[in-house]
């Protein structure tokens, strides 16, 4: 009886709360350990720490800006189709489909599991069955609640923002006691240049930026936010100061207790953080840290099914995808789509191949995104954006990341050559289906037969009214 489209039910703290619970999830209680391990030394790994940080901070500036000239909903996905056009735009969603996402997904749904079934096993380490399998379970029930309500969705995610920084905060604090005590025996000889592999670099940035990776995620649901032009650069400039700050005296604290050999050695480097620091909290820390990297597994299915309902809205997906349920309002079978590739990669992969390996596709199509707005910067000046941020930011931005994907190869040659033949292997699916459409009339034929039957199975329609 009511129109069907997606609401604007994403507020300023909604926003706060999507950007805060995507960054801070597994990436802080995992990524310490690669940080350290390419950077070399506890120095050197809190400096990457802070680079990063800063780094996604330009990022999120830029991003706040497309946001405001642009207005629809997909984030890096249609910036790079309206700025750079529809091959770069393609070749993005292939990679993110077939790597990215799914890679991505699998890293944060096995860093779930791992910390959930820690308190259970320790001091062994957790069976990895039984890890993959609670990992599955958890990311099951994230597709779940995405399918039947972005409210609650929104609401869980909130929620868990709290969950997030309570985690952090009981971490930070025995830390920082323990440094105000004098105890910076860790911190003798922070800067051990012997011990600085320069091509190993990248692959440090890879795993910081992981952990800071989310600031982008309210470009995805542009058209759900309320007053976007206000609350994008809102969001992301609170959200990336607060979780910088809270990065880095998380890391400074994991060193005061662990040391560097302890830290490289963990499998899960906040539960040996608790099990040195106070073991009353042996159980509470790994169930919180599991709750972060349940809410990081919430945020990018709620964002990344938009990926997928504009693309197919733009002609580069299979039109079903484009496709609301009449009740729940979910982009339902955009939600559903990823499940098949996250549960193979979680029962076949390794959290730090996986890591190194969907790394190379996001940072080469998010430089291109920055790019882009330079590019639409000089094809339209007349245009007015309510935010704008100095040219050198996107500039200095796009050159970073460009020069660490080009790095990336002498550091892990195997799982980027990996990550680049899945970007190119979307060449020739482009040009003889979407550019020349020569295969066109045998899938239109076959496609429509398929949506007309999953569209009855589904109980989903197209969006009636246009939100941007």
């Amino acid at each position: 009886e009511e129109a069907i489209f997606l609401r604007k039910k994403i507020t300023l703290l909604r926003a706060f709360s999507l950007l805060i619970g995507s960054m801070v999830g597994s990436g802080i209680f995992i990524s310490p350990k690669g940080v350290l391990k390419n950077s070399g030394s506890v120095g050197f790994s809190l400096v990457v720490w802070f680079a990063c940080g800063l780094l996604s901070m330009f990022g999120a500036l830029c991003y706040a800006e497309l946001g405001t000239r642009i207005t629809k909903s997909g984030g890096h996905y249609i910036y790079i189709l309206e700025t750079l056009g529809p091959l770069p735009s393609f070749l993005f969603l292939w990679a993110e489909f077939f790597a990215i996402r799914p890679a991505n997904s699998a890293v944060v749904s096995l860093a779930f599991g791992r910390y959930l079934l820690e308190p259970f096993f320790a001091p062994c380490a957790a069976p990895v069955p039984a890890v993959k399998l609670v990992s599955l379970l958890g990311y099951y029930m994230v597709l779940t609640l995405n399918s039947w309500s972005v409210t609650w969705s929104a609401r869980l995610q909130t929620a868990l923002s709290v969950v997030k920084l309570l985690a952090l905060a009981l971490i930070i604090v025995p830390g920082m006691m323990l440094l105000a005590q004098g105890h910076t025996e860790n911190f003798q000889d922070a800067f051990d240049r012997q011990s600085l592999v320069l091509d190993k670099l990248p692959l440090a940035f890879y795993a910081g930026m992981f952990a800071y990776s989310g600031w982008f995620q309210a470009s995805f649901v542009r058209e759900e936010l309320v007053r976007p032009e206000r609350n994008i650069p809102l969001a992301v400039i609170i959200s990336v100061i607060t979780v910088i700050v809270g990065y880095m005296l998380t890391n400074v604290s994991y060193y005061t207790v662990l040391g560097t050999q302890d830290v490289l050695a963990s499998p899960a480097v906040a539960v040996s953080f608790v099990q040195r620091a106070f073991k009353s909290l042996i159980s509470v820390v790994p169930v919180l840290v599991a709750l972060s990297c349940f809410g990081t597994m919430n945020g990018g299915i709620f964002t990344f099914s938009r990926t997928l309902f504009v693309a197919s809205r733009e002609g580069q997906w299979p039109p079903l995808f484009s496709m609301i349920h009449i009740r729940r309002h979910t982009p339902l079978p955009a939600v559903m789509l990823m499940f098949p590739l996250v549960t193979a990669m979680v029962c076949v992969g390794d959290i730090y191949h996986l890591l190194n390996f969907f790394s190379f596709s996001r940072w080469l199509f998010i430089g291109l995104a920055t790019l882009g707005l330079i590019v639409h910067r000089h094809r339209h000046p007349e245009l007015h954006s309510s935010f704008k941020v100095p040219l050198f930011v996107p500039v200095f931005f796009t050159v970073i990341c460009l020069f660490t994907v080009a790095m990336s190869f002498y550091s892990d040659p195997v799982s980027i050559s990996i990550g680049c033949t899945v970007v190119l292997s979307g060449f020739p699916v482009y040009y003889l289906i979407i550019h020349r459409q020569i295969f066109l009339p045998f899938f239109s034929t076959l496609s429509d037969y398929l949506t007309h039957k999953l569209q009855l199975l589904l109980e989903v329609v197209q969006q009636e009214i246009k939100t941007y």
